[in-house]
């Protein structure tokens, strides 16, 4: 049996392959067959590369279908997929493409010359563009060398175990993690939540989720071509263009922030989200207001549910049964979950613990991590999430903090750690101390409090300016505050819970 994903959700298309697979938001339609030939054709050019046997394909390009389309084909073509947020800067590929070694990096063609810079000398073979095809402009160097290829392609034969995707976590030490995804973990995931989620027969999902993420590109994208439902495909999310095409669609999945921005639209009535079937929420913690304001003004109680890179999703609220807010729900078929204490004992329900999992959902390992995925691991085989949550008395798991000092701030994860030490190695910065507060419409915004070196004269904007050169926007602090020195502890550790409530009201 060939257990290469691409089979997997291959087997559920439609008969019909003239039938649409994807409608962008400016109306261009993409059949099923459209599908099948596109990747076909990206999946021989791939094989024609001579690449060696697990080879990592990175991709940091705009969301289109054709982004889609080459996530499957190298899928296909049995070579690992690499996805990089569209945000990162030149300082932080040239990180992952040194760590991931990819073999092909395809990438916008107003970056070509950046990338093909860092690329090459980290022994990259080829690089490539990829652009949207529309009303005859560049399509970029990849479909246009895909398109003399045969559009048909066997599917390469992969095992359970094979890597299928490498994503990569923000560090809490600086440096990021590779977690390597394989065809089973994948497939398992997929397969959990098509049937959780009881997918459904002319299901249409409103996709308006970036497809460098875990939510976007595995549990939307996987769900819809799993159960052979249309998509009808947004670019990045606007609430007026979610609004106008909510009547023809059935699902709709979004992070927080997402809902927060649809409920500023008067437009979002019960009326309007009559033909909805079900609304999920991911990536960030779901405010209990949001939770409830949605379920007044939309007449649906949204369904929250919790995951990671590592893991895909662990748990979730149920489609049949209660959605309490403020939980993320029970434990997902095949999925082990445990509270546990410092000393591992099984917490009872209200107490906080260490959330720890296992299933055949959790990933393998870190990529050339070795030492970091033992320490990640317990010796009976469950992975420390660093989050700490606690159970109530139904079996519901609720999220009540997170180690490693995350931020989640618009559903994208933040780690300190990192933004600190890019602060600190600018001039006139002693030292600095990354929080998340609360924020209206992000959930949590990031935030920095500098320690100026004696003498030196610190300007907040010019900070902040020169860390949108080095890092994604979503990293860079919002805000800077300026201390003469930091809280500190008896051991001193940065007591960084009185830095949240100095400034939580800013």
């Amino acid at each position: 049996m060939n257990a290469n994903l691409y089979e997997l959700l291959a087997a559920g298309f439609p008969a019909d392959r003239d039938a649409c697979c994807i409608e962008t938001h400016d109306g261009h339609y993409y059949s099923w067959r459209d599908l099948e030939r596109a990747t076909a054709r990206i999946a021989n050019l791939l094989a024609s590369l001579d690449l060696p046997p697990g080879a990592r394909i990175a991709a940091q390009v705009e969301k289109s279908p054709e982004a889609l389309f080459l996530y499957l084909a190298t899928l296909r073509a049995g070579y690992v997929y690499l996805p990089l947020n569209s945000a990162y800067r030149a300082a932080e590929l040239q990180y992952f493409i040194g760590d991931a070694e990819p073999a092909v990096v395809v990438c916008a063609p107003e970056h070509f010359g950046p990338v093909a810079h860092l690329a090459f000398p980290a022994g990259t073979r080829h690089v490539f563009t990829l652009d949207v095809p529309r009303d005859g402009r560049n399509s970029g160097s990849l479909l246009a060398r895909a398109a003399h290829q045969p559009d048909h392609f066997d599917t390469v034969p992969r095992h359970a175990d094979d890597l299928a995707a490498i994503l990569y976590t923000s560090g809490t030490t600086g440096r990021s993690k590779g977690a390597m995804l394989s065809h089973g973990n994948l497939a398992a995931n997929a397969q959990v939540l098509r049937d959780y989620w009881h997918w459904q027969p002319g299901d249409v999902l409103l996709h308006a989720l970036p497809l460098f993420h875990v939510h976007g590109l595995f549990v939307a994208s996987h769900g819809a071509l799993l159960n052979g439902s249309k998509m009808i495909f947004l670019p990045k999310f606007d609430a007026a263009e979610v609004i106008a095409r909510l009547p023809r669609a059935s699902v709709f999945m979004g992070v927080p922030t997402y809902y927060v921005r649809l409920l500023a639209e008067a437009a979002l009535t019960r009326k309007l989200c009559a033909d909805v079937r079900l609304f999920i929420s991911g990536s960030a913690p779901l405010l209990a207001s949001t939770f409830d304001a949605f379920r007044e003004r939309s007449g649906h109680t949204i369904l929250e549910r919790y995951g990671m890179s590592e893991t895909n999703m662990l748990t979730s609220n149920p489609y049949d049964g209660a959605r309490i807010g403020g939980t993320v729900g029970l434990p997902l078929p095949g999925v082990s979950v445990r509270v546990v204490d410092d000393a591992g004992a099984p917490c009872a329900p209200g107490q906080p613990g260490a959330i720890q999992v296992k299933g055949p959902n959790v990933f393998s390992g870190y990529w050339r991590m070795p030492e970091k995925t033992a320490e990640e691991f317990t010796a009976d085989g469950y992975f420390k999430t660093g989050d700490v949550g606690q159970w109530n008395d139904d079996g519901y798991l609720s999220i009540v903090g997170r180690g490693k000092d995350l931020i989640i701030s618009g559903g994208y994860n933040v780690y300190p750690k990192e933004i600190e030490l890019a602060l600190d190695a600018l001039p006139g910065v002693q030292e600095s101390a990354v929080i998340g507060l609360p924020h209206a419409d992000y959930g949590e915004a990031v935030a920095a409090v500098v320690i100026a070196q004696p003498g030196a004269q610190l300007d907040a904007a010019r900070l902040i300016g020169e860390l949108k050169q080095r890092m994604a926007g979503y990293k860079v602090p919002k805000q800077i505050f300026f201390e003469e020195q930091l809280p500190r502890n008896t051991m001193g550790k940065v007591q960084k819970n009185v830095l949240r409530e100095r400034y939580g009201k800013a």
